[in-house]
């Protein structure tokens, strides 16, 4: 009995030890960003990955879990979704503009998938959604495992201040999968997707992202994406209680700061 006791406090110290060893290492994966500054006394997160060496670096670490909806930043799966399945050909098959005049005069035009990605036209997603389905679309999403994965909110407004919710650890999860094409698509359609991403190409980097801002009261921003430099890629997602515009700043100026980027 005694030996069997013996084994047991052994193997017991021995777990302890392993366990130890685990949570040090993933405390030594997880650097602080020292970024307060940059968001200008508003409540936010940043969420910044190398997919080399996996160091992960986080502002305000409660926030970057807590889930928010996602805006116009789904644009990214949203696009994926509709090229797999047919609902769009290709990023340059045009959508005519229906008339109506909305809140920014770039989208009271015709577009592309392309174009609308980079106008943020939410008119064109919005049609192309409803294109796809709510078969198609709760399929993919479950698939994608993308957040809370609930579109209840209905097939055209459910990820704009509404049912749909991602945190910014899981915006990041989500593009590490679209950087590595290791999504539910076909590999020519995360490229294009990607291809469309990019937002600045220097001779030393590129960067590829996407902005949402929440437009019933301009009280959250987004910004996801990764960029990718001669040495390593980074994935990173940003959400603040402001803007989009405010989001991307505060990525460009972070990347700077950590000399990823000049």
């Amino acid at each position: 009995m005694k030996m069997f006791k013996a084994t047991v406090l052994l193997l017991f110290s021995v777990m302890l030890i392993f366990w130890g060893t685990d949570v040090k290492g993933a405390d030594q994966q997880t650097k602080e960003l020292k970024i307060q500054e940059l968001f200008n006394g508003k409540e936010g997160t940043m969420v910044l990955r190398n997919l080399k060496t996996q160091q992960m670096y986080l502002y305000n670490k409660k926030r970057s879990m807590k889930r928010l909806t996602p805006e116009s930043t789904f644009k990214v799966p949203n696009a994926l979704i509709g090229l797999q399945t047919n609902a769009v050909r290709d990023e340059y098959e045009v959508m005519r503009w229906d008339g109506v005049i909305r809140e920014f005069e770039t989208w009271n035009r015709d577009h592309s998938l392309a174009s609308a990605m980079r106008e943020s036209a939410i008119w064109f997603y919005q049609d192309m959604a409803r294109d796809i389905g709510e078969t198609n679309m709760q399929g993919f999403i479950n698939r994608m495992e993308y957040g809370n994965q609930d579109i209840s909110g209905g097939i055209d407004l459910f990820w704009l201040d509404s049912s749909l919710k991602i945190s910014a650890v899981e915006q990041v999860d989500f593009i590490e999968k679209l950087v590595q094409e290791n999504l539910p698509f076909e590999e020519k359609h995360q490229k294009t997707v990607k291809r469309m991403m990019v937002q600045d190409d220097q001779d030393n980097y590129t960067l590829h992202g996407k902005t949402g801002t929440r437009l019933s009261d301009f009280d959250l921003g987004w910004y996801i994406g990764f960029v990718e430099t001669q040495k390593d890629t980074w994935v990173f997602a940003v959400n603040i209680n402001g803007s989009g515009t405010e989001a991307k700043n505060i990525v460009i100026e972070t990347l700077k700061q950590q000399k990823i980027i000049k």
